[in-house]
């Protein structure tokens, strides 16, 4: 993985891309193997490395610091972005301790007083003429008398305090958790052994050590813990990339039983999982570090959630780049166990994961929401005035019928056709309307499977077939179903055997469909049948729009778990299909089935609105008396929901800027599935008996239905394993199944 590393996400520009490309430039010049190795082996505990000033010389120290207090004023997200190609670099020395203690200096409230000494210390940090550390907990006290702290205890694991000039620490003062100042020659400072032996950490002891009351910082603990996450997360961030990259890599080179290694599926799906949690841990990275450069009200809450994902996430992570490296990961030799390490020491540093999820799901419960709103530029609100004109015409429409006309006639269901199906949208113009939209109250008609079947004959039909089925069916007169998966082929549909044998004005199709949607319902289908058999299995196959009043069409009910029956069993026996009826070429049918407009659809959302969401979660949640570990779960849920938010976001960002979103929507797809059952199988296990029997006044009956639908969504539409073999190929560019090549 090398550009694709940085990818644009929710507030990263160019700028951040460019930076981040030049860091990387600097840590393969500068952090090489020899480096590293020598640290490893070396006996300082400090473990100040060669490179310090030419990294100093980078002028990085203050990128995240106000122009005000003589920094470069790029905030904490432009840190973020520098801060994970040093993590790939598996950087050491006092960089990260050091942008830490400044950052928390430059969160004090009164840091911008006049003959504050914070303001000289923030200096020194940011030249890099002073280095710092933060301990993030201790057992230090403090009385205060006379305007003078004295200060007694300990702190251990203090990342860089053995060679730190600067130390801050959190004091226990009349009860009250303080942030002090302290100089290290105040301090009685010892190394102490870490798990990560590339950077020391150290012991803090205070013996009634005097402090002016001018070094309390007026600063909160959860503004400290949100800065940690955002800054420590980065580097984390930045192991997980290298231990995704370095896994996938080997997994396409090293072979066993006369295959790479990738090729398995068991070796393909656990880095296609460490590729998502990547992708999951960066977008909560930079929706915390945004929200505290904005000092949004529900900053605090974007930080949980990322310190509540990412620091788990990295040490997964680490530990499945040992295990697909084999016994080679485990050796002394190969780096993958100094980033385990790295892994384990930073998440150390940000607490016990039960008190990062009771941080979330506290937030969660007291009512606080995280907005999800994007920032558009200036010509959205040009666009965005006609759209609300338009909308407002067709908003008075008293007949609902004719409202449905008007929706389909102006484009307004799916914008993103070409006119005059829909408005040739761009993929702001479609943000705008999908907005106005909403807050017009619209109802728009459910197309269903009428999306796929507009998709396809917009592009590849003729004349004929989009004004007598395009047009109808975006008006929702018409209701299509999908005549693609077979007994034998459902996610493979290379393999379908459903013939269409050539007669005089069309075409005798017989075979079986499978999982068919709304088939009894439908009007209309979508339907693919093999027409040339001597040809190879992706030849050979045409793409047809199929009557279903036609002769010859029996369609069988499948009952589900839910005891309803949405799906169906579709029998094809000798059906005539006219000539006029094909769609795209003879034999071109998996060109047309593949290559739809469906890509440039821009959809805002990644969940299932259909299925559980978090709305549903605190729904039950808020006012229920909930036990720790529910609280938990809970807490682990939120944060699950705000990152497939962030992740939708990011999507709908990378349209906009013409940036390719297929495997991101794809991460984001499988996350939102993942979810929603995770959610109803939480809500029903709280309920106990009243989640598997109707009791009045709980919320039995919407709990049970919930769950049972909700098996469903991570096979439909591509199972959970098709998708993660989508991901492992398609963003980490592991090789194909043996069976897919064949």
């Amino acid at each position: 993985m090398a550009r694709n590393s940085y990818e644009l996400g929710v507030g990263v520009s160019e700028d951040h891309l460019a930076l981040a490309d030049a860091v990387a430039g600097f840590v393969e010049r500068t952090i090489t193997a020899e480096v590293v190795r020598a640290a490893v082996e070396s006996t300082d505990a400090g473990k100040v490395l060669p490179f310090w000033d030419g990294l100093v010389a980078q002028d990085l120290l203050s990128l995240h610091i106000a122009e005000d207090l003589g920094g470069q004023g790029a905030g904490l997200l432009t840190l973020a972005v520098a801060l994970e190609p040093l993590g790939r670099g598996l950087h050491t020395g006092p960089f990260v301790p050091t942008v830490l203690a400044a950052a928390v200096l430059a969160a004090a409230d009164d840091i911008r007083a006049e003959g504050n000494p914070s303001l000289a210390r923030i200096a020194g940090l940011a030249d890099g003429s002073r280095t710092g550390a933060v301990a993030l907990t201790s057992n230090l006290t403090g009385t205060l008398t006379d305007g003078t702290l004295t200060v007694s205890g300990t702190a251990d694991g203090v990342l860089g305090a053995v060679s730190a000039d600067v130390v801050i620490a959190p004091v226990t003062v009349a009860g009250e958790q303080r942030w002090v100042v302290f100089e290290n020659i105040e301090l009685t400072v010892g190394a102490q052994d870490s798990i990560d032996v590339l950077r020391g950490s150290a012991r803090l002891q205070a013996d009634s050590v005097e402090v002016s009351f001018d070094r309390v910082l007026e600063v909160s603990s959860a503004r400290v813990r949100s800065v940690a996450a955002v800054v420590l997360g980065a580097e984390a961030v930045g192991v997980m990339s290298w231990c995704v990259s370095t896994a996938s890599e080997y997994a396409k080179t090293r072979v066993q039983f006369g295959r790479p290694i990738g090729q398995f599926q068991g070796v393909k799906h656990k880095c296609a999982q460490m590729g998502i949690a990547l992708e999951k841990a960066r977008a909560v990275l930079w929706d915390a570090a945004y929200a505290l450069d904005r000092d949004d009200d529900t900053a605090e809450y974007a930080a949980a959630v990322a310190s509540l994902i990412i620091p788990d996430a990295a040490v997964q992570v680490a530990q499945e780049c040992i295990q697909v490296h084999g016994g080679i990961g485990f050796t002394w030799e190969h780096d993958a166990h100094l980033y385990y390490r790295r892994a384990l020491a930073l998440r150390g540093l940000l607490g016990a994961r039960d008190e990062r999820a009771e941080a979330v799901a506290g937030y969660a419960l007291s009512g606080l929401t995280l907005s999800s709103e994007l920032e558009l530029p200036a010509e959205a609100e040009r666009i965005r005035a006609s759209v609300r004109a338009e909308l407002a015409e067709i908003a008075a429409i008293d007949d609902e019928d004719d409202q449905l006309v008007a929706l389909g006639d102006g484009g307004w269901n799916l914008p993103h056709l070409p006119r005059p199906y829909g408005r040739s949208a761009s993929p702001l113009e479609q943000v705008v309307i999908a907005q106005e939209i909403k807050t017009s109250g619209i109802q728009m008609p459910q197309l269903l499977m009428g999306t796929w079947a507009v998709g396809a004959l917009v592009p590849h039909g003729d004349e004929r077939q989009k004004q007598e089925l395009v047009v109808p069916t975006l008006r929702g007169e018409l209701v299509w179903c999908q005549l693609f998966s077979e007994p034998g082929a459902g996610s493979d549909l290379a393999s379908l055997t459903t013939k269409a044998t050539k007669v005089d004005g069309g075409w005798r199709v017989s075979g079986q469909k499978i999982w068919t949607t709304v088939a009894q319902f439908s009007d209309w289908a979508m339907l693919i049948a093999r027409t040339s058999p001597d040809k190879p299995k992706h030849e050979g196959i045409t793409y047809f729009v199929l009557d279903m009043s036609s002769p010859g069409i029996t369609v069988r009910p499948l009952r589900e778990m839910t005891g309803s029956a949405l799906f169906n069993e579709v029998f094809l026996d000798d059906v005539f299909v006219p000539d006029e009826n094909v769609v795209g070429g003879v034999d071109d049918g998996w060109h047309v089935a593949r290559t739809t407009l469906a890509g440039e659809r821009v959809a805002l959302s990644q969940k299932m609105e259909a299925y559980a969401t978090d709305t549903d979660l605190l729904r039950f949640a808020i006012g229920r008396d909930l036990s720790p570990v529910a609280r938990y779960r809970l807490g682990e849920l939120m944060a699950e929901s705000r990152a497939v938010d962030v992740i939708s976001s990011r999507v709908v960002l990378k349209q906009l800027s013409g940036i390719d979103v297929s495997t991101t929507s794809s991460v984001g797809k499988l996350l939102g599935m993942a979810l929603g059952q995770a959610i109803s199988e939480y809500v029903v296990a709280e309920l106990g008996v009243a989640g598997v029997v109707s009791v009045p006044g709980e919320r039995s009956d919407h709990a049970m239905e919930q769950l049972i639908a909700g098996r469903a969504t991570t096979i439909y539409g591509g199972t959970t394993e098709v998708q993660l073999n989508v991901i492992g190929e398609r963003m980490l560019g592991l090789p194909r199944d043996a069976a897919a090549q064949g």
